[in-house]
Order: structure tokens, then C-alpha cells, then sequence
């Protein structure tokens, strides 16, 4: 995994590109397409977090997480909503970068803990997240499998921290 990997918001120069990010051809029915997802958010911009997987220069993937805090359901507060990974891409740590880096905006603004649904089966990502530290929890929503992970917020750093340089 490279040092240059980075999220970016959608823009106007990107959001062409993006539309045409596709998983492996066994995995297209299991996550929406970027589309469809860039609509979601153009409609609920209040919740909607939609970012752009970047390896220096090449797009390689897309993430959306969903900030509601004020949701009915609790499921909805903290949640990694979609997850691309272009097929060509697949299998060299960005989904890991995508999810840790949603995991880092959820604990900067305040969650404790972040779920994601997911579709259960053959080609489906459920070892994947499990390996990220996501739990089912029995719950459903629209067919999807719910899991959560905790999440611990970053130890404050103090003067006698080791590794800080004073």
C-alpha cells in the first residue's frame, strides 16, 4: 500500500471519473454503483460523507459513510454506508485505508461506534469487515446484515507520551 493514499471530496473534475469506478463483475449486485450512491448524498447532504479513494494520482475506489446522530434508528448514526473498490484495484489495502479513515472522521465527531449492512453469501464482504473488527449484531435492515465496531477515540497526548519529540 502506498504513503500517498489519500480521501478527497467529489468535485466537478471528479465526479466522471468516479461514476465509472466498478467492482469485479461478481460483486455488482452487492453494492450500489457510485451513481446511485452520489445521488443518495445529493439528497441527504446533512448525513451523507461521500469521498474519493486516491493513490497519488490514480482513483481507486469510493466510500460514503452516513452522520445522523439525530436518527430514529441507531443503526444510522455512525454508519459506513457504501464501499467501491475499482475491480483492478481489489486486494491491496485501500478498502482497510477507506474504513479506517471513515472510523477516524466517526471518532472526530464523537461516535463510539460505527455499523455497516452488508449482504450475506458468496463474493460478499462480511470476512472482510470482520477482520476489521466489526461484530454482527443479529440485526437486519433491508435485507443487509448490520455489524458495529467500537470505537476508541486517540489518547490525548501529553509531554510524556512516548515517541513525542520535545
Amino acid at each position: 500500500m502506498s504513503a500517498s493514499l489519500r480521501l478527497e471530496p467529489v468535485t466537478q473534475e471528479n465526479v466522471r471519473a468516479a461514476c465509472k469506478l466498478k467492482p469485479r463483475s461478481d460483486q455488482e449486485h452487492l453494492v450500489a454503483p457510485v451513481a446511485w450512491s452520489l445521488a443518495d448524498a445529493y439528497t441527504m447532504p446533512d448525513i451523507a460523507w461521500p469521498r474519493l479513494i486516491y493513490d497519488g494520482g490514480q482513483l481507486v475506489g469510493f466510500v460514503m459513510a452516513a452522520f445522523a446522530a439525530g436518527h430514529d434508528n441507531p443503526v444510522f448514526h455512525s454508519h459506513l454506508w457504501r464501499l467501491n473498490i475499482g475491480a483492478e484495484c481489489q486486494g491491496k489495502g485501500y478498502g482497510r485505508f477507506a474504513v479506517e479513515e471513515v472510523c477516524h472522521e466517526a471518532i472526530r465527531r464523537g461516535h463510539s461506534r460505527l455499523t455497516v449492512g452488508y449482504h450475506e453469501g458468496q463474493h460478499g464482504p462480511e470476512e472482510f469487515y470482520r477482520r476489521l473488527g466489526f461484530r454482527p449484531t443479529g440485526e437486519y435492515n433491508h435485507g443487509e446484515a448490520i455489524a458495529e465496531r467500537a470505537l476508541a477515540p486517540a489518547p490525548a497526548e501529553t509531554p510524556e507520551s512516548p515517541g513525542r519529540q520535545g
